[in-house]
């Protein structure tokens, strides 16, 4: 049942660059999702095992039963016929009680996957943001784009300064008009 989403995982972690941490990070999460319906699948798939074996084990007391009474009453055709109606669900039984192991065995082993992945997930995320933006810098350069100069970068935070310092210029202006009146 989970075979595939293993396999895609196990290749998105052979692949996983880190030079796209974010692209990363977003593989992963959708794995985390898969892989939390591919678990929520298999404990409904045990649940419905539980259920079987619980309709089994009901037949299987009712066939007893019906064997029991069987003896009562001098038939040895019933009782035969009963006695295998209960041997076949005694081994249904069993064949469900080891597939209920399995599936036990399975959950456990998908619960233990899924938090590995999320902790993988939590350090593809923890990146620091300096790591995210080089790394963003470093697929629009490949794209073709340009870094802006440091100049530019210099005149945008001086542009701000200037605008803050009108705006408590004016500011400082209205107070003292009010501050009159």
């Amino acid at each position: 049942m989970l075979d595939g989403l293993k396999a895609r995982l196990d290749q998105l972690l052979r692949d996983g660059t880190r030079s796209d941490p974010q692209g990363y990070a977003a593989r992963l999460r959708e794995a985390i999702l898969e892989m939390r319906l591919g678990v929520d699948a298999v404990r409904r798939a045990l649940t419905t095992t539980e259920q079987e074996i619980a309709a089994e084990r009901k037949m299987q007391a009712d066939a007893e039963r019906r064997g029991k009474l069987a003896t009562m009453v001098p038939d040895p055709e019933t009782v035969q016929l009963a006695e295998r109606y209960a041997a076949r669900h005694a081994e249904r039984v069993a064949v469900l009680e080891r597939k209920l192991a399995v599936q036990r065995d399975e959950l456990a082993m998908a619960e233990r996957e899924l938090g590995e992945m999320t902790a993988q997930a939590k350090q593809a995320t923890a990146g620091q943001p300096s790591e995210t933006i080089a790394a963003a810098w470093r697929d629009l350069e490949a794209a073709g784009a340009t870094r802006p100069d440091e100049p530019m970068l210099a005149d945008a935070e001086a542009d701000r300064r200037h605008r803050e310092e009108a705006i408590e210029a004016q500011l400082a202006y209205l107070k003292k008009k009010l501050g009159r009146q």
